[in-house]
């Protein structure tokens, strides 16, 4: 054990990628379908990140789940998979040429039914939801500006226990001398889930940053 961070080089990216579990031929043809879009690449969970989610779910026991930000559905799919027997997950995507592609691509990975795509913006949909508890699970990966009012919207609709996973919390490092807007958000809603009393949390280094937070019992 130690206290200091290994350094993550390409080499050992790679590594980590290489051994992440559960990438069957469904998920392989989400990354290349993915990686021919170009730059767009980096909106796709990690592979280690997205195998991550679906262990959480699972985990967790999860029978309704919700993510912000679908794009092709690659974090989709596996959530779906880690969902408890008869568990939906609610997706909420702006893009309708993402979310078409979307739910080709979780239909081909056989999970198709247990998945409803909202196509708009996210938080209109949150806002449309009963203002009561019954999330067990949820991933947050949209537009940074954004992730304090997901996190105040969504989190009083998770049952005690439930658990959200928050992505990109470094925002490619700016977190930790904010001057955009987007880094901003982010800086803010990190130190405003450190102060929250409703919750539990853990900020990992995990590609660029993922933190858990888990709502506590009432």
């Amino acid at each position: 054990m130690s206290i200091e961070p290994t350094p993550i080089d390409a080499e050992l990216a790679r590594y980590v990628r290489d051994h992440a579990w559960g990438r069957d031929e469904a998920l392989l043809e989400v990354e290349r379908q993915t990686a021919a879009m170009g730059d767009l690449v980096a909106l796709q969970t990690a592979p280690e990140q997205a195998a991550l989610l679906e262990l959480l779910a699972r985990l967790a026991g999860a029978r309704r789940a919700i993510e912000i930000g679908t794009f092709t559905g690659y974090g989709a799919i596996r959530i779906a998979r880690g969902l408890a027997e008869g568990g939906t997950l609610l997706c909420c995507e702006l893009d309708p040429e993402r979310a078409a592609m979307a739910r080709e691509n979780l239909g081909a990975a056989g999970v198709g039914d247990r998945v409803e795509i909202e196509v708009g913006p996210a938080i209109e949909t949150i806002r449309a939801l009963p203002a009561e508890p019954f999330f067990d699970f949820g991933y947050l990966d949209a537009e940074k500006t954004g992730y304090p009012d997901y996190y105040e919207e969504l989190l009083p609709r998770f049952n005690p226990g439930g658990l959200l996973a928050i992505d990109n919390v470094f925002r490619d490092g700016e977190v930790t001398n904010p001057e955009s807007d987007a880094a901003l958000a982010v800086a803010d809603l990190n130190d405003r889930i450190l102060a929250d009393d409703r919750v539990e949390s853990v900020m990992l280094g995990m590609t660029d940053g993922l933190t858990l937070v888990r709502r506590k019992q009432d």
